[in-house]
């Protein structure tokens, strides 16, 4: 354990009022911390680094109970790390987030009766900016509210000068390297956004559809193929089936008649084909299919884009002009009036992409775009983990990261947007193509333009953990920070946004990984483990919990759910149940500052403690020594258990209660527990505080009088083990707790108080004695003492006269009926469970139902008969 800043004798109890009202206290505690400067960095200091970045909010959003869940794991990180004297650094940012804020740009002028194109573009971007500087990023208030402990000063924006200049920096290199290009490949395209789409951008849902299986060419040269996509058969190029498959052997290399359309098609045979589905035989559209664009580069097919950018048809004909979803149903009305339809299903209920902004169904596109060769760059990525130099956590998720990185297709950049990082590429009147880098001159002239295009978010914000360190210049905070120490993030984007830091973070960085270790939590659900969503009607404003309840106790409840890598359920009366955890904090420091608990002066030798002292002493050490250890693995949800338990539990119900003797006699031995009290408080509060900072912020300081618990020094275990005085306090809890029982289940009041004598003697429980009376309301015997009840319990005996406490006879008269409807419902489900017939049919969740029943039953008969044995006569 350690000493406290700027020790003190403790402040009077009055400074804490007697209810604690976090409303009051998180606000002015936060602006105190960032006015005094706790959470900022210094890249002159020789202390060691400790590095995390945000995973960067969108600039449109609010804080949401996900992020709410992993600031407090990164909060609760970084707060330690300070405490253990690192140079800690949490660096703060957004992100520009291109289609989120576009669209909200756009609505507001839609409402004006205006759109981007009555703008321009370089107005547009100018009313972005605007928007970004009155409404944008509201979610760093909210972060304020929630206690993030992030470098304010060094805050950055993915659109900020900086950062772009980084952006187009490596966009540079990476094209001179031949590991950017250009060209026409298959994309994800929102019709109603009119631009391509990440992966992660697109939300899949089972949608009701249609499964129409059509006829292609006639008599022995048909062949029947199955779609829930019509339309887009007006942009077929061939049939596929298997090189193996029997049945189409003989049409392979052949054309048949595509219907509506006037054209032949080949039959070509190619392995994707999986003759086991369906009719084993696909419609090839390498315009409009990922799958099908393959096939096409494999056997060298044309591809004719049949809609354009509005997922209107194109194709010239009777269908030309309508609308995506009309042409599919025209098309299959005239399919069937040729004779052409073989089989309808509808409603067919199959998986279909929708963007994430809008829910429009997103429909895939041929498409000019840029993109990334990452070849050479998921193959270092993937290295960097096989090799042991980044850790993934828990280690179970690296299998998914290495099905993901060895299998990335090249990954396309560009977005048809005005809202972004525009590509930084001109094209000269006679093809010329010249990609310019921050320190070069952009090419002028007649005929010359820039790429319209902007870049995909996920290229800036993959530069993340060394751009917002001033790279490319060689900064000192780079040298410093970098690489980060962990990266805490959900396991739903290790394949995005991780995956990309890591490919341009050891590409960018000589070879050097962005983060040691990749800590991977879970998702936030409700308390049944649904997905939370507005739609399913169980999304939870987290901010509406802080008013409730405080932050705190929110943080608290989040943290305790944070096993590695898993979901984390979540409903109201647990961020309930914190808030009492912290009330109990509160009324039991109250109490202990009362009764002149005390941080001053050095802890007093063992020798000069009494036996409860050492336990509660030993105890903290090894909570100590085992919160350290789970911290290292990222298990918040064990070691907030251990200090919920260690604190509630051992501290507040037991120690603090066995002192209440100890203090009221006086004495030596009551200044001896007053500062152990106090050292046991201290160190306590500092285990809490990177979980719940406010009251614990609140109570340390008027506790020690140090300045903050946020830069005191963190815990360490000092090696002070008692076994003999954990025993002991064990027998003593044993006494006590089952002379508790024993009162409730003769159903005496927990006030009440009856005649007692304690045999003690020969055991380590003699000096308790003023303890054990105190806490289960035992008197003197007395003359007329009548052991009518007698526990030997521990090694000890108590014995107690309950002849005036309780009627006997009206006891004994309910514990027979309590026995008595036990039995019957034993012999009910023994008869159940005896019933050959009934375990034949039931159900086995039934038959276990009534096994359970048959247990408790047992178990409730051996209790009433024991409560009898041990009453008096009647």
């Amino acid at each position: 354990m350690t000493e406290n800043a700027q020790q003190q004798p403790p402040a009077p109890d009055t400074e804490l009022p007697t209810q604690y009202a976090p409303a009051d206290v998180e606000g002015p505690l936060y602006e105190r911390w960032v006015e005094r400067g706790y959470f900022e960095a210094d890249e002159k200091s020789d202390k060691p680094p400790y590095t995390i970045v945000i995973p960067p909010p969108n600039v449109t959003g609010s804080l949401h109970l996900g992020h709410a869940f992993e600031h407090t794991l990164i909060d609760a990180l970084t707060r330690r790390k300070r405490m253990q004297g690192y140079e800690t650094l949490w660096q703060p940012g957004m992100d520009h987030a291109g289609i989120a804020t576009q669209n909200v740009v756009e609505r507001e002028l839609g409402k004006e009766g205006k759109s981007r194109h009555d703008l321009g573009r370089e107005a547009f971007v100018e009313r972005v900016w605007q928007w970004k500087a009155e409404s944008g990023g509201q979610i760093s208030g909210q972060m304020r509210r929630l206690g993030d402990g992030v470098a304010w000063s060094r805050e950055r924006f993915t659109m900020d000068e900086g950062l772009s200049q980084a952006v187009q920096t490596i966009f540079k290199r990476l094209y001179d390297d031949e590991l950017i290009y250009r060209a026409e490949r298959i994309i994800n395209w929102c019709p109603r956004c009119l631009t391509a789409i990440s992966d992660i951008e697109v939300e899949y849902q089972d949608d009701d559809g249609e499964l129409v299986s059509i006829r292609y060419g006639e008599g022995d040269d048909s062949i029947v193929v199955a779609t829930t996509r019509a339309e887009t058969m007006l942009g077929d190029t061939a049939v596929a089936v298997h090189p193996e498959d029997e049945r189409y052997r003989h049409l392979v290399g052949r054309e048949i008649e595509l219907p509506l359309t006037g054209r032949r098609i080949p039959v070509v045979a190619d392995e994707h084909v999986d003759p086991e589905f369906g009719t084993g035989a696909v419609k090839v559209t390498p315009a409009h299919d990922p799958n099908d664009f393959e096939i096409g580069q494999r056997h060298d097919l044309p591809s004719l884009t049949v809609m354009d950018e509005h997922a209107v048809i194109t194709a010239h004909g009777p269908f030309q002009g309508l609308d995506r979803l009309e042409a599919r149903s025209a098309i299959v009305a005239a399919l069937r009036a040729d004779g052409r339809i073989v089989a309808e299903k509808r409603p067919y209920v199959h998986s279909v992409g929708h963007c994430s902004r809008c829910k429009t169904t997103i429909e895939p596109r041929l498409s000019m775009q840029w993109w990334v060769k990452v070849g050479p760059l998921a193959k270092a990525a993937g290295d960097a983990v096989r090799d042991g130099k980044v850790k993934i956590h828990p280690q179970e998720m690296e299998k998914r990261y290495f099905d993901w990185v060895d299998n990335l297709h090249d990954w396309c950049i560009s977005r048809q947007l005005w809202w972004g990082h525009r590509i930084p590429v001109w094209y000269g009147p006679n093809g010329e193509v010249v990609c310019v880098g921050p320190d070069d001159e952009v090419p002028t002239g007649e005929g010359w333009h820039q790429d319209t295009d902007v870049l995909d978010t996920w290229f800036s914000s993959g530069l993340w953990p060394f751009s917002t360190l001033g790279w490319p210049e060689r900064t000192e905070s780079l040298a410093k920070f970098y690489p980060n120490s962990v990266l805490v993030t959900g396991y739903d984007i290790l394949f995005f946004w991780v995956a990309r830091m890591m490919m341009f973070g050891l590409y960018a960085m000589d070879g050097t990984p962005p983060f040691h270790t990749i800590a991977l939590h879970g998702m936030v659900r409700d308390q049944f483990g649904k997905k939370m969503s507005k739609s399913f009607g169980n999304a939870v404003n987290p901010l509406d919990w802080m008013d409730k309840y405080g932050s705190d106790a929110l943080r608290f409840t989040l943290a305790r759910g944070a096993n590695p890598g898993v979901d984390v359920p979540i409903g109201e009366d647990w961020v309930q149940g914190s808030r009492n955890f912290a009330n109990k904090i509160w009324n039991a420091t109250r109490f202990a500052l009362m009764n002149g608990a005390t941080v001053e002066g050095e802890l007093p030798e063992p020798s000069k403690m009494s036996s409860t002292d050492r336990w509660i002493l030993s105890r903290l050490n090894s909570v100590v020594a085992e919160v350290d250890a789970f911290y290292e693995d990222f298990q918040f949800a064990k070691l907030s258990d251990a200090l919920f338990h260690f604190a509630w539990d051992e501290v507040f119900d037991w120690y603090v209660e066995l002192s209440k003797t100890t203090f009221a006699a006086g004495g030596e031995p009551a200044e001896v527990s007053k500062r152990v009290l106090g050292e046991v408080l201290d160190v306590t509060l500092k285990l809490l505080h990177p979980v719940v900072p406010f009251v614990t912020e609140t109570l340390w300081t008027t506790l020690t009088g140090g300045e903050s618990i946020v830069i005191a020094d963190w815990p360490t275990d000092s090696g002070f083990r008692d076994p003999a005085a954990e025993q002991e306090i064990a027998t003593l809890q044993q006494v006590i707790t089952e002379v508790r029982r024993f009162r409730a289940d003769q159903g005496l009041q927990p006030g009440q108080r009856v005649p007692a004598r304690l045999t003690l003697d020969g055991t380590a429980l003699a000096p308790h004695e003023p303890a054990i009376r105190q806490l289960l309301r035992l008197q003197p015997e007395g003359d007329a003492f009548t052991a009518t009840a007698t526990l030997p319990v521990g090694g000890a005996e108590v014995a107690l006269d309950l002849s005036g406490a309780i009627d006997v006879a009206a006891e004994r008269k309910r514990l027979a009926k309590d026995l008595a409807a036990a039995e019957k419902e034993k012999a009910q489900a023994n008869a159940k469970l005896g019933n050959e017939a009934f375990l034949s049919k039931a159900p086995d969740h039934v038959v276990e139902k009534i096994r359970t029943r048959l247990a408790k039953a047992e178990e409730d008969i051996a209790r009433i008969q024991a409560q009898l044995e041990k009453l008096p006569p009647a």
